[in-house]
């Protein structure tokens, strides 16, 4: 079009001889090729224009982002605080019988001495502990036998689980394993999980009975999760997940359980559970097929009219050496169970990638002083925020060492929750499932 302009705009400049009939027409043309130079002209003032508009659009939406994750840190540290208060209050003395029930299927970094805290506990009631497996060729069997033979006077089983209930194997042996379990409350961690000396006598006497008011007693505590820290093994990807578990998820927890007024679901690194509020929940059976059967569990038992408590104790999970690939495969899994589970809330972590936003802010203003502002506070506050949760609250000895391995971690971190929209596919334990209203579908 441009060059066809031109064309008539060169025809019209030349001398035309003057022919009868023909300056009615001359003179439409003219007026016509003004008008195509006016909207040429138009065109090329509005074309730099589009391009700033939406830039500027970007800048200030990172920006209200950014101040957005600001608050997010504050609040997150006020939760905290709340926390650490009532921690502080003294242990009721009940110590009913327990059953700890462990599903077991390969060896994990430092399983044993995992294994043993669990055999080490200052605990005035009974308890027992039970370790399921799919077949005793399991390579976990060897640790089983070794820790029964360290702790022969203690009373520790190990139980054959071959059947396959659903598509989550850990669910299946934990169906299996309760059904041997002795006692009326069942504790449930993973293999993993290292626990200190007091962990039964502070998770147990969250089942205390609650006090009655005048005016209307309190639920009955159905469930006990407790906060845990992650311990990482060598590679950079297991030091970033170790961090990411310290200072953003746990953080995630404290304040949905202030925000909330209390926590409404579980958590893997323990679900201690009463079997009167597992049996009203629907029974261990109803989550063979749900990958968050943490979540799930706490959940249902928030629904059957049950509290959920956390304890005060904090356990500590091993995180494999992971490669990246083996990393991220995790990270997309973590994501997508969360964005499934729980959908809004998922949307809602938009504004605890705070030092991301402010990151990008930089970019889309070009270095601007306001930029530059939000990204120093930003940056304190996300310090400030990671040494009060993970150093404070959860006794991370790794947090401080790897505090400057927090910026990447965050940007990583900001990149796997936008792909956590992606899609519903996730890798677990080497197979591949596609996930679906919480339950697990096989890939067709």
């Amino acid at each position: 079009m441009v060059w066809g302009l031109f064309v008539i705009t060169q025809m019209t400049s030349s001398p035309i001889p003057a022919l009868p009939g023909l300056a009615p027409v001359i003179h439409t043309s003219a007026t016509a090729v003004e008008t195509w130079r006016q909207i040429l002209a138009c065109s090329a003032t509005l074309t730099p224009v589009m391009p700033h508009a939406l830039a500027h659009a970007v800048e200030l939406l990172t920006a209200a982002l950014a101040v957005a994750g600001i608050g997010y840190f504050l609040a997150a540290m006020v939760a905290a605080r709340v926390f650490m208060r009532s921690r502080r209050a003294p242990l009721a003395p009940f110590a009913p019988g327990v059953s700890v029930l462990k599903s077991l299927k390969g060896l994990d970094p430092a399983m044993i001495d995992a294994f043993r805290t669990h055999c080490r506990q200052s605990y005035a009631g009974e308890f027992e502990l039970l370790f399921g497996v799919a077949s005793l060729d399991d390579p976990a069997v060897n640790a089983v036998e070794q820790l029964k033979s360290e702790f022969p006077a203690f009373p520790i089983r190990l139980v054959e689980c071959p059947e396959r209930l659903g598509t989550n194997g850990k669910v299946s042996t934990l169906v299996q394993l309760s059904a041997q379990a002795r006692y009326a409350f069942l504790l449930i961690n993973d293999s993993d999980i290292s626990v200190s000396p007091h962990y039964l006598e502070r998770v147990m006497a969250c089942f205390a009975p609650a006090q009655m008011t005048a005016a209307k007693p309190e639920q009955p505590v159905g469930l006990v999760t407790a906060l845990y820290r992650g311990r990482a093994h060598g590679t950079l990807p297991s030091r970033l997940e170790a961090l990411g578990i310290a200072t953003d998820f746990q953080a995630g927890v404290l304040l949905s359980k202030m925000i909330e007024g209390g926590l409404h679901y579980g958590l893997g690194s323990t679900l201690a559970v009463r079997r009167e509020a597992l049996e009203k929940a629907g029974g261990l059976e109803a989550l063979v097929d749900h990958l968050a059967d943490d979540y799930e569990l706490g959940a249902r038992v928030d629904k059957a009219g049950y509290r959920v408590a956390l304890s005060a104790e904090v356990v500590e999970t091993g995180v494999p050496a992971y490669d990246w690939q083996g990393f991220i495969d995790h990270q997309l899994r973590w994501a997508r169970t969360v964005r499934d589970a729980r959908p809004g809330g998922y949307i809602g972590l938009i504004f605890t990638h705070g030092l991301g936003w402010a990151l990008v802010n930089i970019l889309a203003s070009g270095l601007s002083p306001v930029s530059l502002w939000l990204l120093g506070l930003s940056f304190f506050l996300r310090l400030a925020q990671a040494m009060t949760v993970g150093a404070e609250v959860l006794a991370d000895h790794q947090v401080l060492p790897n505090l400057w391995l927090l910026p990447l971690r965050d940007v990583v971190a900001m990149g796997v929750w936008v792909a956590g929209f992606a899609g519903n596919m996730i890798t677990w334990r080497d197979e591949q499932f596609v996930l679906k209203g919480g339950k697990l579908h096989r890939e067709p």
